[in-house]
């Protein structure tokens, strides 16, 4: 397990067709730190999830804006932050999901937010200096000892 101290980055253009790059990216990072196949997965949906988000609502699908994508990892910490300069997102103003309710309707989209909660440790959202967004993705690595008593 290769757990680096540095954080590493890409920045890409506000186009989906450039998600599975940032996908291999993540993915490459967090099989590097330890983590299974399916929790690096699971991370790199989540900050797909995340970067989808911002090329539809902070860029409204403007594909010539830049996102940022750092990965930082210290010792069980893995730490993925996405920055963008496009309109700002208050989590605040989501009402709380009832999935049932949704997926009864059949609504396509709206889960971004859920899944990232659901397959990450810890969601966090910022406004950084010059009106920039930090969405930061947090997942510890659980060593099986330690899940074992759970």
């Amino acid at each position: 397990m290769n757990r680096m101290a540095k954080a590493i980055s890409k920045t890409i253009l506000s186009a989906t067709d450039n998600l599975l790059e940032v996908r291999q990216f993540v993915s490459q990072a967090a099989r590097q730190f330890g983590f299974s196949e399916e929790e690096t997965s699971n991370i790199a949906l989540a900050v797909d999830e995340a970067c989808t988000n911002i090329i539809r609502h902070a860029y409204q699908n403007d594909p010539n804006q830049s996102i940022e994508i750092s990965i930082r990892h210290q010792k069980d910490k893995f730490e993925v932050s996405i920055v963008d300069e496009g309109k700002q997102f208050d989590p605040q103003t989501l009402r709380p999901l009832d999935l049932k309710e949704h997926l009864s309707h059949y609504r396509r989209g709206g889960l971004g937010v859920y899944l990232m909660k659901k397959l990450m440790d810890r969601v966090e959202y910022d406004t950084l200096a010059g009106k920039k967004n930090q969405v930061r993705l947090v997942k510890f690595l659980h060593s099986v000892r330690s899940d074992a008593g759970s």
